[in-house]
């Protein structure tokens, strides 16, 4: 379970906040979808939660534990991050991409290439075939692929995702949505997930936390949002796809 309480993020001594006031509960097991446009906190408030950025005021905790007790780096060791970059290594095959996290906690080399092989198969990648090549050979879907699996390679309870399809085709970003509902069924860890498109957190989120201005509009199950938007934002920005979006909520139960 991840829960914040009160979060805030100012870089002006509190003359502004990117991330204001927020407190939300995630669920063991759950997928909970950060939805917004630019500029509304959530890639922030994903970020305070394994310290990649600072908390100003509030407090985090991670299974009851607060994360100011951590050391930041193994925090962040501990909690599978995907983001848009993707961030793979040129040098590095895709196998050793995987392994990188694994590499730095000292398991082997034939631990490492052990477990890059079972998940590249988990996410659809013949070892046998990409195991060995490089990411500048493979394609952008291919290549967040890896980035997924890279994430799951020390088999972390939590997974962060930062728009992870956000700059790939429609259908190559359906492909990888239909995989992580694959993986989460299978797996079954808690996920934060970020993106600005309100059909990808309908289809990907077992609940839905709509920010605006760094301020938490409304949290709740995509059916309970739709159904009674709690701010005039949060139903002006369902208004123009409301039937589409009744019509995917009915699909995807």
């Amino acid at each position: 379970m991840i829960k914040l309480k009160n979060v805030a993020k100012t870089y002006d001594d509190g003359k502004t906040f990117v991330v204001k006031d927020v407190s939300l509960t995630v669920n063991k097991g759950e997928t909970l979808v950060l939805l917004g446009s630019s500029g509304s906190g959530k890639s922030t408030t994903l970020k305070l939660i394994n310290r990649l950025t600072e908390l100003s005021a509030g407090d985090i905790e991670i299974n009851g534990q607060d994360i100011k007790s951590f050391d930041p780096i193994s925090l962040r060791r501990s909690i599978g991050y995907v983001f848009q970059g993707i961030g793979l290594f040129p040098h590095m095959t895709i196998a050793e991409n995987v392994a990188a996290v694994l590499r730095i906690l000292n398991y082997s080399i034939a631990e490492r290439r052990d477990q890059a092989y079972q998940l590249l198969n988990l996410v659809n990648l013949d070892p046998a075939k990409f195991a060995d090549r490089f990411p500048h050979e493979l394609s952008g879907g291919q290549q967040q692929r890896v980035g997924v699996a890279r994430a799951l390679a020390a088999d972390p309870h939590f997974l962060l995702m930062d728009e992870p399809f956000g700059a790939l085709d429609a259908i190559t970003r359906d492909d990888l949505q239909a995989e992580v509902l694959r993986l989460n069924q299978e797996l079954r860890k808690t996920i934060v997930f970020v993106t600005h498109d309100i059909f990808e957190a309908i289809r990907l989120g077992d609940r839905i936390a709509v920010l605006h201005q760094g301020q938490l509009q409304q949290i709740g199950t995509s059916h309970d949002i739709l159904a009674n938007p709690a701010t005039q934002f949060v139903e002006d920005l369902f208004a123009k796809s409301k039937m589409q979006c009744a019509n995917l909520i009915e699909q995807e139960k």
